[in-house]
C-alpha cells in the first residue's frame, strides 16, 4: 500500500454531484436543474467569443485589466479592488486558502452553497454549520457561533436552494456584530435577479473585513465558460492575487465576459423575463397547495408533503421529459428546486404539476 497520505481534511470532502442532464430514452429533455439562463448568452458575448477564438495561440493577460475595468464601470466599483476567477467558486477558494488554515473555523449556514465545506476542508480549516430560521439566514445564530478560532463567515445571499434573501438591514447587523478579525464573504451569484439589491457591494466598499463575489454563470448565461469575480478591500484583494495563477482565465473567457457585462439591455431583459415567469410559477405552485417561499433568484423551491411525494413529482416531471433538482443533500428531502424558464417552459412545468395533482 502507498505510504503517501493526503493532507488533513481532504478525505472529508464529499464529491460534488451536479444537476442531472439526461433522461434515458429521451432526446427532447427540458433541463431545469442547474439554474441556467433559458435565453443563453447575449449575442454580443457570442460574437466576442468567436472573435477571440482567432487568437487562441496567444497567452491571455495576467492582470485581467480590461475585464476588471468593464466590471468597475458597469457597477461603479474600483477596478483595483476586483479579482477574477474561474467561476465565483475559485474566488471563494482564494478567500479560504488566503485567510484560513488548520485550527481555524469557517462558518456557513445549513442551506448554503454545497461547495463551502469542500473549500473549507481544502484549506485545512474546520467547517461550522449553523441553522437557518424558516429557510432564511439567522444572523443571531451566526453571531452565536463565532469563536476565537473563527476566521471567515460564508454567506449565500440570495440563498441557494432556498431562494430567500437576508434584508440589507440584517446584513448590516451581521457585519456590525462580527469581530474585526472575521471576514464576511457575501456570495451573490443570484444578485441580478434580486430587485433593488446590490449584492453586498456597499458593505464590501466600506468595510475592511467584507468581500462580495459574483458570477457570469447565471443571468449572463456563461456557465459553460466558468467566470466569476470578487470585490473588497484592496489589501485583501492583493493577498488573494498572490495565490491566483497568472493565467487562470483564458483570452476567450476574458473577452466574452467583458462583452457580456457591458450588455446591460440583455441583463435587464433577462431579469424582467425571470421576474414575470417566477411570479407565474410561484402562484401556480401555491394554487396547487404546495408550499413555496418568495424567491429572489432564477429558481423556486417547491416543498411537498414529504420525501415520497417529492420523489413522485420528480418522476412525473421525468415522464414528461423535464429535469428538476432533488435537493436532499441540501437538507430538503421533501423539496424540488425548479429553474425558472421562458414562457413555454414555465407552461410545461405548470402543466405537469397540474396533471400530477389531478392524479394524486
Amino acid at each position: 500500500m502507498s505510504k503517501i497520505t493526503p493532507q488533513p481534511g481532504i478525505m472529508d470532502i464529499a464529491l460534488y454531484v451536479g444537476g442531472k442532464a439526461t433522461i434515458a430514452g429521451r432526446h427532447d429533455v427540458l433541463k431545469l436543474s442547474s439554474n441556467e439562463n433559458p435565453l443563453g448568452a447575449p449575442p454580443s458575448a457570442q460574437a466576442a467569443l468567436a472573435e477571440a477564438a482567432k487568437t487562441l495561440h496567444r497567452y491571455p493577460s495576467t492582470d485581467h485589466a480590461e475585464l476588471r475595468q468593464a466590471i468597475g464601470e458597469v457597477h461603479g466599483l474600483d477596478p483595483a479592488r476586483i479579482i477574477c476567477g474561474v467561476g465565483s467558486d475559485e474566488v471563494l477558494q482564494f478567500v479560504c486558502l488566503a485567510f484560513s488554515g488548520p485550527g481555524d473555523e469557517i462558518i456557513h449556514t445549513e442551506h448554503g452553497f454545497s461547495m463551502y465545506p469542500v473549500l473549507i476542508h481544502m484549506a485545512g480549516a474546520t467547517p461550522v454549520c449553523v441553522p437557518e430560521a424558516a429557510r432564511v439566514v439567522d444572523v443571531d445564530a451566526i453571531l452565536a457561533a463565532v469563536s476565537d478560532r473563527t476566521r471567515i463567515v460564508l454567506l449565500t445571499n440570495p440563498g441557494n436552494p432556498t431562494g430567500t434573501i437576508l434584508p440589507e438591514g440584517e446584513l448590516d447587523r451581521l457585519a456590525d456584530g462580527l469581530p474585526a478579525h472575521v471576514l464576511l464573504v457575501i456570495d451573490g451569484a443570484y444578485t441580478e435577479y434580486a430587485e433593488g439589491y446590490d449584492g453586498g457591494a456597499a458593505l464590501a466598499g466600506a468595510r475592511p473585513n467584507v468581500i462580495m463575489t459574483r458570477t457570469f454563470s447565471k443571468v449572463y448565461g456563461l456557465g459553460g465558460l466558468r467566470i466569476g469575480w470578487g470585490y473588497g478591500p484592496g489589501e485583501l484583494i492583493e493577498v488573494m492575487t498572490r495565490i491566483r495563477q497568472p493565467f487562470n482565465l483564458s483570452g476567450v473567457q476574458l473577452a466574452t465576459a467583458e462583452a457580456a457585462v457591458r450588455d446591460r439591455d440583455w441583463v435587464e431583459s433577462c431579469a424582467a423575463l425571470n421576474a414575470g415567469q417566477r411570479a407565474r410559477l410561484v402562484g401556480a405552485i401555491r394554487q396547487l397547495g404546495v408550499a413555496c417561499d418568495d424567491s429572489h433568484t432564477n429558481f423556486v423551491l417547491a416543498r411537498f408533503a414529504g420525501a415520497e411525494e417529492a420523489a413522485a413529482v420528480d418522476r412525473a416531471f421525468q415522464d414528461d421529459g423535464i429535469i428538476v433538482r432533488r435537493v436532499t443533500g441540501y437538507g430538503f428531502p421533501e423539496a424540488l428546486r425548479i429553474t425558472v424558464g421562458d414562457e413555454d417552459q414555465t407552461g410545461r412545468v405548470i402543466a405537469t404539476l397540474t396533471k400530477w395533482r389531478e392524479q394524486a
